[in-house]
């Protein structure tokens, strides 16, 4: 069971992405968050990497991510279970699958993300 002050930290974090409002996003990231490149391979690092990313990647595809359960495992990171939808500019999907997020949480900000297939 995860702490509800962490569930909600999470689920106002995928409202935000989900809304384009990377500000609001790099508030809960630690400053040398260490985040998965998700489209191209490898990890950015820290906020301006993280913004450098998002804003390229939302110039060329519009996914959307849906938390759908929370846990945990047995390193203590929290994992999300999300379902994700990957959608062109026109609006066609491209790739809807289920997947988990697993963070490391630093002193209530986002350390770090992994992305795997559920």
């Amino acid at each position: 069971m995860i702490a509800a002050s962490i569930q909600d930290l999470l689920t106002r974090t995928y409202r935000a992405f989900n809304a384009r409002d990377i500000d609001a996003v790099l508030a809960v990231m630690h400053p040398e968050v260490d985040w998965p490149n998700g489209m191209e391979g490898g990890r950015v690092r820290g906020h301006a990497a993280v913004r450098e990313y998002w804003t390229r990647q939302w110039t060329m595809i519009d996914p959307h991510v849906e938390p759908r359960g929370f846990g945990g495992d047995e390193t203590g990171r929290i994992v999300v279970d999300v379902h994700q939808v990957v959608r062109d500019l026109a609006g066609k999907v491209l790739a809807e699958q289920r997947v988990q997020h697993a963070y490391v949480i630093e002193d209530g900000l986002i350390r770090s993300m992994e992305i795997s297939k559920s």
